[in-house]
């Protein structure tokens, strides 16, 4: 193990102990906040420290096990405890690297998923509608819920645009590499040709925010309008001005809600999402700004950015950031979608791993 790597884990060690006595100490509930935050961050640094004695231990085991080599009876066992006492050692190294990686804080809440038709038109709108299944199927098998905020149907079926929250645990860590463009190849219905047409949707997945601790909406930053319904929802949606247009003046930001008869309602979803872009936007802006030198091949999660090819007419799916093709087009649009997020997830560790391996260096 790297010096450096052992030496930020003692650190660790010695934090732990800190707070196992601050939250032993008759005042520790004196303040409930800071309380909740040493019990936190006690939680998050217990499994380290216990991995560490763990590696600590195979240490003194492998010095035992060298010392007993040199006992010509005690050879042949000691040459078999060194040997997988090593091998012990390298996954618990592997371990120990994966939790000091960074926690992005936002793993473990639930998303906004906003899927916009592009070029191609009435097929564009269409395959919109196909992505938003396939993320609700997948959802589904998460058993995570899924509630339709906003949607802008076509005419020929799918939509011109559509907004849903997912919640559930993790979703946004299983979906925030989905953003960015989507593109499908395949013989539309409509074409008598049999020609093959490209067209593409964007997708941008938000993890939900905190109303107060992550966004402020100023009211007086924002212009409310109300208008009538225009989609469906039967003689009373259309009749009153129960939709919600909100602009952000200082971002520019537009988000309308329709979908429920209350007018509210519709505001109070409106203000979610509008949270959840502006929180959005200042993230991505943080990370232009501290962008490693090393460049992510996961990418940035930019709309314009052309991230997957969904091939019908060759059955397969190409990520192109981590050039993953996988030939279960099917399944994959029926929301089986395990293998290309656990194989971004992983791409994305790997490069933590190599980001931290060269802070540690430096």
């Amino acid at each position: 193990m790297k010096s450096s790597i052992a030496s930020k884990l003692t650190q660790l060690t010695l934090r732990l102990e800190e707070l196992n006595q601050l939250l032993s100490s008759e005042t520790a509930t004196a303040n409930m906040d800071n309380y909740r935050k040493l019990t936190r961050e006690h939680s998050e640094l217990t499994p380290v420290v216990e991995l560490y004695r763990d590696y600590r231990k195979s240490e003194e085991d492998l010095k035992t096990a060298q010392e007993m080599a040199g006992d010509p009876s005690m050879r042949e066992f000691a040459e078999t405890e060194i040997r997988e006492t090593k091998e012990r050692l390298a996954q618990f190294e592997v371990q120990l690297q994966k939790e000091l990686l960074p926690k992005d804080p936002n793993d473990e809440r639930g998303i906004f998923l906003e899927i916009r038709a592009g070029t191609g038109g009435d097929e564009s709108a269409l395959f919109a509608g196909e992505l938003f299944r396939m993320y609700a199927r997948f959802a589904e098998r998460n058993k995570w819920q899924v509630e339709v905020m906003s949607q802008s149907s076509s005419e020929l079926g799918g939509y011109k645009e559509i907004i849903a929250k997912i919640a559930g645990q993790g979703a946004y860590s299983k979906l925030k590499f989905e953003s960015g463009g989507h593109r499908v190849q395949r013989v539309p219905a409509t074409e008598t040709q049999g020609r093959i047409h490209t067209s593409a949707c964007t997708v941008a997945v938000m993890p939900e925010v905190d109303e107060v601790a992550d966004v402020v909406l100023n009211p007086a930053e924002m212009r409310i309008d109300t208008f009538r319904s225009s989609g469906a929802g039967g003689q009373h949606i259309n009749k009153t001005d129960s939709a919600i247009r909100i602009t952000h003046l200082p971002t520019g930001i537009v988000v309308e809600c329709q979908d429920d008869r209350s007018q509210h309602k519709n505001k109070a979803r409106a203000l979610s999402v509008l949270a959840a872009r502006i929180k959005d936007q200042q993230v991505r802006e943080q990370q232009r700004k501290t962008a490693a030198t090393r460049k992510s091949l996961i990418g940035s999660g930019d709309r314009s950015e052309r991230i997957r090819t969904y091939n019908f007419p060759q059955g397969r799916v190409t990520d192109h950031r981590i050039n993953l093709t996988l030939y279960k087009i099917a399944s994959i649009m029926d929301g089986d979608m395990y293998e290309i997020t656990d194989a971004l997830s992983t791409e994305h560790q790997a490069e933590q791993l190599a980001q931290l391996g060269e802070e540690m260096a430096a």
